[in-house]
């Protein structure tokens, strides 16, 4: 993956993470979508349009995952 492909959307990952926190009240799981987000678009751009992202999944046997990444 090139520089050129993925500076973009890490800056509009940052510009979204800035824009949750300015806002004064976020939580943790506040910057979820952002980072979703992101995840999603770097599968897109790395060829992966196959892959799935989950925030806050149902829990597991190993606990309460933030995130869940479905690969197909």
């Amino acid at each position: 993956m090139s520089a050129m492909r993925v500076k973009p959307l890490f800056k509009k990952y940052l510009k979204d993470l800035s824009d949750v926190s300015l806002r004064g009240d976020a939580r943790q799981e506040s910057f979820y979508p952002a980072l979703a987000g992101l995840l999603q678009q770097v599968s897109e751009v790395t060829g992966r349009p196959h892959v799935h992202v989950t925030t806050l999944p149902k829990p597991t046997e190993a606990g309460n995952p933030g995130f869940r990444l479905w690969n197909g």
